[in-house]
């Protein structure tokens, strides 16, 4: 039985994208003290691999500026959800942001949360 080249390509991109896109499910933020603000964020995403797994999550300006990131060091692929804390200088003019998550194969497209900052 022979496969053809596409059918092959065709499966093997399907397995690639599998995991989908990283979602952000749930973000806390709480005020520490002047423009520190600290950030708790649960991020789902069926990591694969090394090659394809949530590799960060960012909080955004209303106007899609990033204004903080947390990098993700390696797949959490027994660990889903999950949440990672960071310490973010917020702006004193920003009163919301929107946090999304990136992943190394779709980057961007999955659930984002906007919140209000209340200092």
């Amino acid at each position: 039985m022979r496969i053809s080249p596409f059918i092959l390509f065709s499966l093997l991109l399907s397995f690639c994208c599998y995991a989908g896109e990283a979602d952000v499910i749930a973000a806390e933020v709480k005020h520490v003290g002047g423009k520190f603000y600290r950030f708790n964020v649960t991020v789902h995403h069926n990591d694969q691999s090394w090659e394809h797994f949530a590799k960060a999550w960012e909080v955004l300006d209303m106007h899609g500026n990033i204004i903080g990131a947390r990098i993700l060091l390696h797949p959490h692929i027994n660990e889903q959800t999950f949440t990672r804390s960071h310490t973010v200088v917020i702006p004193e003019n920003i009163n919301q942001v929107t946090i999304r998550a990136y992943d190394l194969v779709h980057r961007y497209g999955g659930k984002e949360i906007t919140i209000d900052i209340n200092p």
